[in-house]
C-alpha cells in the first residue's frame, strides 16, 4: 500500500509539472512570424519500460483531436484511345475528377495545418475534416515540394485543438512514439512503435535526415501526426518502405525541427530559405578511411569546397572531417545535411574539424544556395535563379556559368548561360543536388548530359 500511495505522489508531481511546463510555452502571434507552439527542452523521460508499463492513452487523447483528414480534388484528362488509334488523335480529351486523402495536423488554434505536399499536389479544391467530423474548405498557404511539407489554413468558428512542437534532435533510438493519421479513410488511428533510427537517408533527392519507426504506418497516414509519449509532435508521417505500398515493418517522418523552420519561412517570406555550408564529400567508413588512407573512421570527409561558400571563407579544406556542427555530432550526411535544413542564410553555426589529427573550431556563416559554384568536368556551375525559371519556362536545373573543359572551348559561347536540365538520366534539380550525382560517377568515362540552350533548344551532349 505504501509503494502504491508513493507512486500516485510521484504521479501526481510529474502531471503538475507537465502542466506547469505547459504554461511557459512559447508561442509568437503572426507578427512575430511564428505560429508554432513549441515544447521545453527539459522535460522527465520514462526510461527503462516496457509499454504494458506505458499509458499512451493522454498522448493520444491529445494527438487525435489535432489530426484531420484532407480531402485532395483534382481533374485529369482522359483521352480516348479509340480515336487516336483511327484517327492518330487524341481529341480534346474529357475531364475526370479525382479524390485523394490524406492527413494533416493542426499547428495553431486559429486552424494553420500542416500535412505533405504530395497530399496535396495539384489540387482543384482542398477539404479538411475535423476528428468531431466538421469540414471545411481550406486555401494553400505555401509548399516545399522538396522536403514533401505544405501548409494549409482552414477559418474554423472557434478556437481549435492544437499540437505542440518537440525537439526532433532530442530524440532518441528506442522511445516509444505514436503515428497518429487516417488510413485507408480510417479516421483517428492510432498506432504505436518505437523510434528505430534517426537520420536516415533514403536517396530521395531531397529529404536526407527522417526519423524511422516501426509504428505502423498505411496509405492516408501521410500527413499526419508523429507524437512522443507526452502527445508532443516529433514528426510528419511522410511515406513507407514497401513493395506492396502497405506497411511491412518501417515508416518514415520528415523530423519536427525540419517541419518548424519550413513553416516559419513560408510565413515570413513566401518560400523556404535554404542555407548552404558549401562543402562536399561523403560519411567516413572503415573502408572508406583505408581507401583515402587516413585512421579516422568516423565523421564527415570533405573532398570538395565550393566557390563563394561560407565553408571556403572560413578557411575549411578538402581532406578537413567535420566531427561536429553546433552541438551535434555529425558522423553521416544524413546528420549534416538534417542539421543544415534547420538553418537559414546568414545563420552563424560552428564547425568542429580535425586537420592533420589536430581538432580546430571555425564559425562559418550559411550561405544562400543560389550564390554557391561548383565544378563539373570543366564547367563551372550555378543555381538558376527566379527570373532563368521563368524565361526558361522551367522550375529545375542549374545553369553553365563558365566553361573551362579546353575540349569544350569551341563551344564555349553557346554553352554557357544554357542550363543543364539532367546528368545521366538524373535530374539536376539543383547544386547539392548534381554534387551527390558528380560523386557517384567516375571521372574517367563519358556522361551524357540533357542541356536547354540560351534559345530555348533541348539538346543532348557527351563530355
Amino acid at each position: 500500500m505504501k509503494r502504491v500511495s508513493s507512486l500516485f505522489l510521484v504521479s501526481l508531481l510529474s502531471g503538475t509539472m507537465t502542466l506547469g511546463a505547459y504554461k511557459l510555452f512559447i508561442e509568437k502571434d503572426l507578427n512575430g512570424n511564428s505560429i508554432v507552439t513549441q515544447a521545453p527542452n527539459s522535460y522527465n523521460k520514462t526510461v527503462g519500460l516496457g509499454a504494458e508499463n506505458i499509458d499512451f492513452t493522454s498522448a493520444a487523447e491529445n494527438a487525435v483531436h489535432t489530426v484531420v483528414h484532407v480531402k485532395n480534388v483534382s481533374t485529369r484528362t482522359v483521352y480516348n484511345p479509340i480515336m487516336e488509334f483511327f484517327y492518330g488523335s487524341r481529341g480534346g480529351g474529357q475531364q475526370q475528377e479525382q479524390i485523394g486523402t490524406g492527413s494533416g495536423v493542426i499547428i495553431s488554434e486559429d486552424g494553420y495545418i500542416v500535412t505533405n505536399n504530395h497530399v496535396i499536389k495539384d489540387a482543384k479544391e482542398l477539404e479538411v475534416t475535423l476528428n468531431n467530423n466538421k469540414v471545411y474548405k481550406a486555401r494553400l498557404i505555401g509548399t516545399d515540394s522538396k522536403m514533401d511539407i505544405a501548409l494549409l489554413k482552414i477559418d474554423a468558428d472557434k478556437k481549435l485543438q492544437y499540437s505542440t512542437f518537440a525537439d526532433s534532435d532530442q530524440v532518441k533510438v528506442g522511445e516509444w512514439v505514436l503515428a497518429v493519421g487516417n488510413p485507408y479513410n480510417l479516421t483517428s488511428t492510432v498506432t504505436a512503435g518505437i523510434v528505430s533510427a534517426k537520420a536516415r537517408n533514403l536517396d530521395t533527392k531531397g529529404i536526407q535526415s527522417f526519423i524511422q519507426t516501426d509504428a505502423a504506418v498505411n496509405p492516408g497516414n501521410s500527413g499526419g501526426a508523429l507524437v512522443n509519449t507526452r502527445g508532443e509532435l516529433i514528426g510528419i508521417n511522410t511515406m513507407i518502405s514497401s513493395q506492396t505500398g502497405s506497411y511491412v515493418g518501417y515508416s518514415f517522418a520528415v523530423p519536427s525541427n525540419i517541419t518548424r523552420k519550413i513553416i516559419e519561412d513560408i510565413m515570413e517570406f513566401g518560400n523556404v530559405q535554404r542555407g548552404i555550408l558549401g562543402v562536399e564529400g561523403g560519411e567516413l567508413t572503415g573502408n572508406a578511411s583505408k581507401e583515402l588512407g587516413i585512421k579516422d573512421s568516423e565523421g564527415f570527409y570533405i573532398n570538395k569546397v565550393n566557390k563563394n561558400s561560407g565553408a571556403e571563407k572560413a578557411g575549411l579544406k578538402k581532406g578537413d572531417i567535420i566531427k561536429k556542427l553546433d552541438n551535434q555530432k555529425i558522423s553521416t550526411f544524413s546528420e549534416l545535411s538534417g542539421f543544415i535544413n534547420t538553418k537559414r542564410p546568414n545563420d552563424k553555426i560552428n564547425v568542429t574539424f580535425t586537420r592533420d589529427g589536430e581538432t580546430k573550431v571555425v564559425p562559418v556563416i550559411l550561405t544562400k544556395n543560389d550564390i554557391v559554384n561548383t565544378d563539373f568536368k570543366g564547367l563551372e556551375l550555378e543555381n538558376i535563379s527566379a527570373s532563368d525559371k521563368k524565361n526558361f519556362r522551367i522550375d529545375y536545373g542549374v545553369k553553365i556559368k563558365e566553361v573551362t573543359n579546353e575540349r569544350l572551348q569551341p563551344y564555349k559561347d553557346e554553352l554557357e548561360g544554357s542550363v543543364i536540365l539532367n546528368i545521366d538520366g538524373e535530374k539536376a534539380i539543383d547544386i547539392e543536388t548534381v554534387s551527390r550525382i558528380i560523386e557517384s560517377k567516375d571521372e574517367n568515362q563519358g556522361t551524357s548530359v540533357q542541356l536547354m540552350t540560351k534559345n530555348g533548344q533541348v539538346m543532348r551532349i557527351i563530355i
